[in-house]
């Protein structure tokens, strides 16, 4: 059967290259990506069969490839931190993509013996990796697949349309970009507004009821409480007191909050993955003893696993080297080699075997990636100042605090392929792929993604900048995981951090918990402790926006349920959602090209400032508007191919 072929490796680094581009955009501006495996396996499906003689495990391999996207789009949670503390000016192309590829494909062979153990001798569910195998399995068994294909991607591209085009009412400023509001409580003040963009609410519909209230809980708790409390009495404007409050106060104490949901996440399932490790154990033990594999358990053999990722060190290594030449630690290579390798190797292995777990948990979009960072670069940082900081000035600790997210960056790169992979593998084991193809695939995409990542990262710093960089203007983007990874950074190693706000989000971090745990225990719902921290950290003009999209797909869901065929109807909202996101990003990119040619966002608007009021009840309008088109368009393409 056509499974790793040519074609599907091109097709599939395209996607890669187009799915990437949007989930770097969304990833700075709100924090949050999106996955790319149904959407590749959607229009793979239907570009396949139009060529002719496509199978399963083609368009299987063609969503292996294009789920990397997802994955190295994450290094945005890492990567701005550089720009921000002042450490780039630029983004180095080269550096910036040898760091992705090489952490990538760590990720990928540090997962490879953990698919026996996590995939296929596991009760976890894979909702995604499920899903994907269904979508494969529909859409290639017969004339109805087929339909099904042009329908999913008929909304994909309505989608797509109606986000770019909204976008374009924003940089016409016929629509205004953002709406907010600060009102009085108490003797502070609150925060409450949208960001006008059908991708932010398209983002609330695949993330989910459950977590989009979780975050608007989080949003209520720190601009409706936190916010007022911290403010009260201070000098100043409105505006000026709300956002000198939130970037220094209200923000650190969701990092605090997010740092313990973390941790407790992976206490949670510290039991099961040392049952992941003693499966691995035991299917090594029975490779040795001679027993026979089928070709759909054929993973990378052990000694290209391990000099695969040997040459990946060597790399690394040099990184590493140059990244520290001319400052504090030159005088100490030996040592800065030595903790990077340990540090790779021992914090690598154990974020690849808790992400993968924690993707077969929750699903890849689910996964609390961004809190395995917060762990990480803490324990980086104090780290470094433990073994470099001695001797070293307050104000010359910038190369220090570099260095601490430099090697995070590798790290995290392992971690988010991992989270990836075993997702991949578990679609792969049900529609009968072989490991190793899906394997090689996925590391062509890490790949793929990486060679397009630095341009695209470059295009939006020049254009836009990330918030808290030197130099950053008032249209700058949030990139709010690389704002914290930085702060913590700058925070732990420069003296200067907040520890009693970390500890007030660390108590309220153990209070989200035993809710949770409560809600859960008594089968009436859950509050993802993590979800509530994000909505306390990130601005409410990027929060509310997401939570009235998981409203709205939590009402779609419920809309499917009562149709003849509800997983299809459900699928295509999905389809659609992805299809919003996509053309909202790539529009942004469209739109920083032409700031870069122009200069000033302002010289695109075809309106005066005087037409602000007015843009506002546009914007609103014009959403509603479009999303009421949209939804209501694949409601009636869901029943007629139904």
């Amino acid at each position: 059967m056509r499974e790793l072929t040519l074609r599907s490796i091109i097709l599939g680094g395209l996607l890669t290259f187009l799915f990437t581009a949007a989930n770097v955009y969304f990833g700075l501006r709100v924090g949050l990506t999106f996955s790319t495996a149904i959407p590749a396996a959607v229009i793979s499906m239907a570009v396949l069969r139009a060529l002719g003689g496509a199978t399963i495990v083609e368009n299987n391999i063609v969503q292996t490839i294009g789920s990397a996207a997802g994955a190295v789009a994450t290094m945005v949670f890492v990567l701005p931190g550089f720009v921000i503390v002042g450490w780039w000016q630029s983004i180095p192309y080269w550096e910036t993509m040898l760091v992705c590829a090489t952490g990538g494909i760590l990720g990928v062979m540090l997962s490879v013996p953990m698919r026996r153990a996590l995939v296929v001798d596991s009760d976890l569910p894979y909702p995604e990796g499920v899903a994907g195998a269904e979508i494969l399995r529909v859409g290639m068994g017969d004339a109805e697949g087929e339909r099904e294909n042009r329908a999913g991607l008929a909304t994909i591209l309505l989608g797509a349309i109606a986000g770019a085009g909204f976008g374009v009412l924003t940089m016409l400023r016929l629509a205004a970009a953002e709406v907010t509001k600060v009102f009085k409580i108490g003797a502070g003040y609150g925060t409450i507004g949208a960001t006008t963009s059908l991708g932010l609410v398209a983002i609330g519909h695949l993330i989910g009821l459950a977590t989009g209230m979780a975050m608007m809980t989080g949003l209520v708790l720190g601009k409706f409480i936190l916010l007022p409390i911290l403010s009260a009495g201070l000098p100043g404007s409105p505006e000026e007191v709300v956002s000198t409050v939130f970037g220094q106060q209200v923000r650190i104490v969701g990092a605090g909050a997010m740092a313990v949901a973390a941790l407790w996440a992976l206490i949670r399932i510290a039991g099961s993955i040392l049952r992941g490790l003693a499966g691995i154990a035991a299917t090594s033990r029975a490779r040795k003893a001679g027993a026979s594999l089928e070709l759909t358990e054929r993973d990378l053999p052990c000694n290209w696993v391990l000099g695969i990722s040997a040459a990946m060190f060597g790399p690394i290594l040099v990184l590493i080297w140059q990244f520290v030449q001319g400052g504090p630690l030159a005088a100490a290579i030996p040592a800065v080699l030595v903790l990077s390798l340990v540090f790779i190797v021992v914090v690598g292995i154990f974020t690849a075997v808790v992400t993968g777990y924690m993707a077969g948990l929750v699903g890849t979009s689910n996964s609390p990636v961004s809190g395995v960072g917060i762990l990480s670069i803490l324990i980086a940082s104090v780290l470094v100042g433990a073994l470099f900081g001695d001797g070293v000035a307050a104000d010359m600790r910038a190369p220090l605090i570099a260095f601490a997210l430099f090697l995070v960056s590798f790290v995290f790169g392992i971690a988010i392929v991992a989270n990836d992979n075993l997702q991949d593998l578990k679609t792969g084991q049900l529609v009968g792929s072989t490991p190793w193809k899906q394997q090689v695939a996925l590391i062509l995409g890490v790949i793929a993604g990486s060679l397009i990542l630095p341009p695209v990262l470059q295009l939006l710093a020049t254009s836009f900048g990330f918030a808290g960089a030197p130099g950053a203007g008032p249209n700058a983007l949030a990139a709010p995981q690389a704002s914290l990874f930085a702060a913590i950074a700058q925070g732990v190693l420069g003296g200067s951090m907040r520890w009693d706000l970390i500890w007030i989000g660390a108590g309220i971090g153990i209070v989200l918990i035993v809710i949770d745990e409560a809600l859960r225990g008594s089968g009436k719902g859950k509050l993802p402790p993590l979800a509530v921290a994000m909505g306390i950290y990130l601005p409410a003009t990027l929060v509310f926006p997401a939570v009235i999209g998981a409203v709205i797909g939590h009402f779609w869901n419920r809309m499917a349920a009562t149709t003849a065929r509800p997983e299809f109807t459900e699928r295509l909202g999905v389809l659609l959602a992805t299809g919003l996101v996509v053309g909202d990003s790539l529009f942004g990119l469209a739109f920083a090209g032409a700031v870069g040619v122009v200069g000033d966002p302002a010289k695109l608007g075809i309106v005066g400032e005087d037409f602000a009021g007015a843009s506002e009840w546009i914007g609103a309008i014009a959403m509603v508007g479009l999303l009421w088109v949209t939804y209501a368009r694949t409601r009636r393409r869901a029943l007629e191919t139904a």
